[in-house]
């Protein structure tokens, strides 16, 4: 494929996550907006905005989990979406809200000594129930804001645009949909797009929402829950106590909470380090490029090994072949065959029986030979073998058992006349 046609290919599929990524803001403010609509329609006051919460998170999921499986046919596509149950998320949950908690005390430490911070408490049964339904609607909210600014359609941007022009794009929606909140300024819209590069960076370094929904939640629960902040310029979170600030807005942030000051900002800048450093074990494991395997499968270990072999002379020695001396059998059938002239040759059990290879018969030398004996020796069980093969060896040579064969060199008519 020729660098133009790459180009070309390349190009289409950035167009092409660029589309879904715009199909994936329309549903998000469609969703919004059904949400909107059918949690008005069951309930009010605060079981409204935990229903609200609840529903839109519901459609974010099911919506992008399709457009998951339709643009890139992800057979998982909630745990591809970063919702995956994987090995450890409780623990990712945990990590992002410890930090989500010590920025936020970073931030509220520095008014009360410097400014003014006035605790109001509302204690009443009622308070308490009215607490636990506001964190939930607090996790709520946190999850699917997660899910719309650093789930799938962050995902299909950094397809189209990469991951830094992605960061940036995401936060920047990030902080302008917080625009319209009650008191918000320059200075706050500042601090939600570096809260947005912040919950960015942690999914580029996990791979997961976890840390990132673990941060998000326990900085607001922290915010207006147990400080009794509001949480960008909304009050309606803090149902335990209540708390008036006292100073320059610049340090309190007036009514936005304490995202509109500028301690805010400094203590977002140094979660961003904090972040790069305790997720370094979570981006080792899971923020690894994906190799594509392409050319020609080649089998590395076996290279390897085959070069560390060469160069250190480890090779096993090949095995010898194994080599058979001797072409004599181990087991002779022996066979009576009359004795030499002018030689006595009696065949007794357990005794050598002569070999000779070339002969034409066996036990019988050749001419101006004499017989040595060999290692081959009949066996005990093989004796009456041989007594039965005499006869046989008779009457090959005469004809009859018991009388003598013809006298090699003479005629088969002529009589051996002595």
């Amino acid at each position: 494929m020729t660098a133009s046609a790459e180009m070309h290919v390349s190009m289409f599929d950035r167009l092409r996550a660029m589309g879904w990524v715009v199909i994936a803001v329309v549903y998000y403010l469609l969703a919004e907006r059904l949400a909107a609509t059918s949690a008005s329609g069951l309930a009010s006051g605060a079981w409204e905005e935990l229903l609200y919460r609840v529903f839109l998170l519901f459609l974010l999921i099911i919506g992008y989990a399709a457009m998951g499986y339709m643009s890139e046919r992800q057979q998982h596509p909630v745990r591809a979406m970063g919702l995956g149950r994987r090995d450890g998320w409780g623990r990712e949950i945990g990590l992002g809200a410890a930090m989500g908690w010590g920025g936020m005390v970073a931030c509220v430490l520095p008014i009360a000594l410097a400014g003014g911070l006035y605790v109001s408490w509302l204690w009443s049964w009622s308070h308490f129930g009215r607490m636990f339904l506001d964190i939930a609607t607090l996790a709520a909210a946190a999850l699917a804001e997660e899910v719309a600014f650093r789930g799938y359609p962050f995902q299909r941007l950094i397809d189209a645009t990469g991951p830094v022009t992605a960061t940036f794009l995401a936060a920047f929606a990030f902080g302008l949909i917080h625009v319209g909140n009650p008191d918000a300024s320059a200075a706050s819209m500042l601090t939600t797009v570096l809260a947005g590069w912040l919950l960015a960076l942690a999914y580029l370094r996990t791979r997961a929402l976890w840390v990132g929904f673990g941060l998000h939640f326990a900085w607001n629960a922290t915010m207006g829950i147990l400080f009794g902040l509001p949480i960008s310029g909304l009050t309606q979170f803090s149902p335990l106590i209540r708390s008036d600030t006292w100073g320059p807005i610049w340090l309190t942030g007036d009514g936005y909470g304490p995202e509109g000051g500028a301690i805010a900002i400094l203590v977002l800048l140094a979660l961003l380090i904090v972040m790069m450093v305790v997720t370094r074990d979570l981006s080792y494991k899971y923020a690894q490029p994906v190799v594509v395997p392409g050319g020609i499968p080649v089998d590395l270990d076996a290279l390897a090994r085959r070069q560390q072999e060469a160069a250190m002379g480890t090779t096993a020695p090949a095995q010898p072949a194994l080599v058979q001396i001797g072409g004599v059998p181990n087991t002779v059938t022996p066979r009576t065959m009359p004795p030499a002239e002018g030689a006595s040759h009696t065949w007794e059990p357990g005794r050598s029986v002569p070999v000779q290879a070339d002969a034409g018969v066996v036990g019988q030398p050749t001419d101006g030979e004499t017989a040595e004996p060999t290692a081959a020796s009949v066996p005990e069980g093989h004796v009456a073998d041989a007594a039965e093969a005499a006869p046989k060896a008779g009457e090959e040579r005469g004809g009859q058992a018991g009388e003598p064969g013809p006298v090699p060199g003479q005629a088969p008519d002529e009589k051996n006349e002595p």
